[in-house]
């Protein structure tokens, strides 16, 4: 069975259950079918497995590892809810993105026992325990503490290929993430120590068969392409790897955006544009 139609694995990232988003849940997914869709997932962030992994903003509501963890719960009983109720006119897909800092793993095992998403959208956004991508200055730290921009990326993809290989999640979040701040990203995948870890790092999610993000959040920033960058999703491509569009929205006003463009640009490309429908894969 496949998919049709314009579709999002990835996003739909909510106020109700995250601080760096707007608007309900249930208003951003009308906004999914005011635009047509009939079919979409829904990505929470699960909660931090500790105080330090806390956000700014988190910490400056008063927020805690408890607290959050609660707010995740009613994520998943607040979407299964809508998920029955708007069942005859879109289908939702009640799923999770990962994080992957020290001490994820059991983390994530316990999640997906307790709340048995529907699948799990794989993503690092740490790197030394620093979410690299929070900010400008968070993305120089964590550079710092690998010792270079260029050991950053290394380490990234050391990390991504270790919670590829342990969560098996069906979605496989903004691939090239790393690059996020770093406006030589270009030159820098295609050196050959790099080259060398996204080729690995790809051979297995073919291996396992699981899908690609083409994450469409850069282009609601004006950036000039997705995740992943072309040099990488021409190796996707290669392999034929499925890759399916994620809007990453934060809300009513970016949902659905550039999914469009995105299934032009993978038609455009060879991509089959069938969507494989999203399913829970056993972690290692």
């Amino acid at each position: 069975m496949t998919l049709l139609g314009p579709i999002s694995l990835h996003g739909g990232h909510s106020g109700e259950f995250c601080c760096h988003a707007q608007d309900s849940l249930a208003d951003i997914l009308e906004r999914y079918l005011q635009r047509g869709f009939k079919q979409v997932g829904i990505t929470e962030h699960i909660p931090p497995v500790h105080a330090r992994f806390l956000y700014p903003e988190e910490i400056e509501q008063g927020l805690t590892v408890d607290h959050l963890y609660q707010r995740f719960a009613a994520y998943f009983k607040t979407l299964r809810q809508l998920k029955a109720d708007m069942a005859d006119r879109i289908h939702i897909f009640a799923g999770m993105e990962t994080e992957a800092f020290t001490g994820y793993l059991p983390h994530v095992r316990h999640l997906v026992e307790a709340f048995s998403p529907d699948y799990i959208v794989g993503s690092v956004h740490h790197v030394a325990d620093i979410c690299f991508d929070y900010s400008l200055i968070t993305y120089e730290a964590a550079a710092r503490a690998c010792g270079s921009v260029d050991d950053l990326y290394m380490a990234y993809f050391d990390r991504q290929f270790e919670m590829i290989d342990a969560v098996r999640p069906f979605v496989v979040g903004h691939f090239d993430l790393v690059r996020i701040h770093d406006p030589h990203y270009r030159e820098r995948v295609v050196q050959p120590k790099i080259a060398a870890k996204i080729d690995r790092n790809l051979d297995l999610i073919k291996d396992l068969n699981l899908v690609m993000d083409l994450n469409l959040r850069p282009l609601a920033r004006g950036e000039a392409e997705p995740y992943p960058t072309r040099f990488i999703l021409e190796k996707i491509q290669s392999r034929q790897i499925p890759m399916v569009p994620g809007d990453d929205s934060h809300g009513v006003a970016q949902a659905g955006n550039h999914v469009d463009a995105g299934i032009r640009l993978l038609e455009n490309m060879g991509f089959e544009t069938r969507w494989p429908v999203p399913r829970r894969l056993e972690m290692k």
